[in-house]
C-alpha cells in the first residue's frame, strides 16, 4: 500500500474555520480598496518566465534562487509560477491597451510562488494583495498609496506598524552613485561575503540591503544615493514627506531601503513589525515608472504596492483579533417520510427570502439532529416532524434564547416569522449599546 500524498512542503491547507477569517480580511480589503477607486483585475498564475527576467532583474535573489520555472512539455515554451503579481499587472495592461484609455487604479488578490525557506507568515505558496497605479506622474499618488496603508492597519485594529520611506532617485543618479559605490565594495573585498561579491558589478546596490551582521559597520559607511539625487528628484522626494507630514503620519527614511526588485525608481516604502521575528516587513511598495516601458509598452509613470496576506492575519491574531464564528440563519431538522420530503420544499423556500440554511442530512433521531442544530451555530431551528407536515406547519425553535421559546408556525408565514424574530433582535442590540 502506497504512503499518503502529503501537501507540498510550504504550500499548507487553509481549512474551514481558518478560511471563513481570510474572507473576512479580504471583504475589509475590498471595502478599503473601493473606497480609493482602485478596481480588480485577475491575471494568470503562469506567465512566460522572460516576463520576470526582464521586470524584476536577472541578478536578484528572486530570479537566480526562488522562481518555480519549468518547460511546458507539449510546447516547449518556458513558464514560471508568478513569484509576485507587478509584472503580470503591468503585462495584461500593455496587452489590453488600458493605459491608453485613461489611468488605471487597478487591484488583485492571490496565490504567489517562491522556493523559500519557510518561516512564520512567509511560505511557498503565500498570497498577496497587490494594489497599482499606472498613469499618475505626481507624489500625490505616492503618497495617496502610502495613507492608504495607514487608513488599513487602522481598519484592521493594527498597531505599531511603522513605516519606512526611501527614495531611489532616477537611473541616471543611480549610475553615478553605482559607480561609488562598486569602487567603495572593492576596497572592502575581505569583508564581503560570497552573495556580496557575487552582486559586486552585477547589482551592488542589493549589498545595502544584507543582513550579515559582520558587513554592517561597513555598509554604514557606503556612499548614499540620497546624496546623488538631482533638484528634481529631490522635489519629488520632499512633496510626498510633505504630504505625509501634513496628514500627521510619522515616518522614517531608511537610506538602506532599496527594495529586492530592479524595476523601482523614485519613491520606495515599507510598512514593518517586530511581532514577526525577522522578515518584519507586512506591506512594501513604490514608484517604477521605467517599468512599462521596459515590458514594450509605451512610457508610462506607475506606482504600487504590496501587501503579504500571511503575515497579516498573523498580526492580526498576534493581536488578539479573532472573527465571530459564522453561524447559519436556520438548521432544519427532520424525522419520517413525509416531514423529510416536506424538508426540502420548507429549506428552499426560506432561501428563496433570502435565509441561509442547512438541510440535516444522513438520518439519525431529533435529539441527534438537535445537538448538531446547536453545535452549527444557527439562530434558529425548524422541526419538521410528520404531525408538522400533516398540518403543514414546522416548529420554529430560537436558538439563541434560553428556556423554550419554540412555537408552530405555519409554512407559508415561517420566512415573515424567522425575519421578525432577527429584525427584533438588532433593535435590542442596538438599545443595549446606547445603554
Amino acid at each position: 500500500m502506497s504512503n499518503n500524498i502529503q501537501a507540498v512542503r510550504g504550500m499548507p491547507d487553509i481549512l474551514p474555520d481558518e478560511a471563513e477569517f481570510w474572507e473576512l480580511f479580504e471583504d475589509t480589503v475590498r471595502a478599503w480598496l473601493q473606497g480609493y477607486g482602485y478596481r480588480p483585475i485577475r491575471m494568470p498564475i503562469v506567465e512566460p518566465t522572460p516576463l520576470f527576467k526582464r521586470a524584476i532583474g536577472e541578478v536578484t535573489d528572486i530570479v537566480e534562487k526562488e522562481m518555480y520555472s519549468f518547460v511546458d512539455s507539449l510546447n516547449g515554451e518556458p513558464l514560471t509560477l508568478r513569484p509576485e503579481g507587478t509584472a503580470g499587472c503591468v503585462r495584461a495592461v500593455i496587452q489590453h491597451n488600458l493605459i491608453a484609455q485613461q489611468p488605471q487604479r487597478l487591484y488583485y488578490m492571490g496565490p504567489m510562488f517562491r522556493h523559500e525557506r519557510p518561516q512564520k507568515g512567509r511560505y511557498r505558496q503565500f498570497h498577496q494583495v497587490g494594489v497599482e497605479a499606472l498613469g499618475f506622474a505626481g507624489p500625490d499618488i505616492d503618497a495617496e498609496m502610502i495613507l492608504m496603508g495607514a487608513r488599513l492597519w487602522d481598519d484592521l485594529g493594527l498597531d505599531g506598524i511603522k513605516l519606512q520611506l526611501n527614495t531611489l532617485g532616477q537611473p541616471e543618479e543611480r549610475a553615478r552613485h553605482r559607480a561609488d559605490l562598486i569602487a567603495y565594495f572593492e576596497q572592502q573585498q575581505d569583508i564581503l561575503d560570497e552573495d556580496a561579491r557575487r552582486r559586486l558589478h552585477s547589482n551592488p546596490l542589493r549589498i545595502l540591503d544584507s543582513k550579515n551582521p559582520t558587513m554592517q559597520a561597513m555598509i554604514v559607511g557606503a556612499p548614499k544615493l540620497i546624496d546623488y539625487l538631482g533638484e528634481a528628484s529631490l522635489e519629488h522626494f520632499n512633496a510626498v514627506q510633505k504630504i505625509l507630514k501634513d496628514a500627521g503620519l510619522p515616518f522614517e527614511i531608511n537610506p538602506r531601503l532599496v527594495r529586492g526588485l530592479d524595476y523601482y525608481n523614485l519613491t520606495v516604502f515599507e510598512w514593518v513589525t517586530d511581532r514577526l521575528g525577522a522578515q518584519g516587513t507586512v506591506c512594501a511598495g513604490g514608484r517604477y515608472d521605467g517599468l512599462v516601458g521596459q515590458l514594450g509598452g509605451k512610457a508610462a509613470p506607475a506606482c504600487g504596492f504590496a501587501m503579504g496576506v500571511e503575515r497579516l492575519i498573523a498580526l492580526i491574531k498576534d493581536s488578539g483579533g479573532e472573527p465571530a464564528k459564522r453561524g447559519t440563519d436556520v438548521y432544519v431538522v427532520h424525522a419520517g417520510e413525509a416531514a423529510s420530503r416536506m424538508a426540502f420544499r420548507v429549506a428552499e423556500g426560506l432561501r428563496d427570502n433570502g435565509i441561509d440554511v442547512v438541510l440535516h442530512c444522513g438520518g439519525g433521531s431529533f435529539k441527534s439532529q438537535m445537538k448538531k442544530a446547536d453545535s452549527s451555530g444557527a439562530a434558529f431551528a425548524v422541526i419538521i416532524g410528520d404531525d408538522e407536515a400533516a398540518a403543514d406547519e414546522v416548529s420554529l425553535k430560537p436558538m439563541r434564547e434560553e428556556g423554550d421559546g419554540q412555537k408552530r408556525v405555519a409554512v407559508d408565514h415561517l420566512a415573515e416569522a424567522i425575519m421578525n424574530s432577527m429584525l427584533d433582535w438588532n433593535n435590542e442590540a442596538e438599545e443595549e449599546e446606547k445603554a
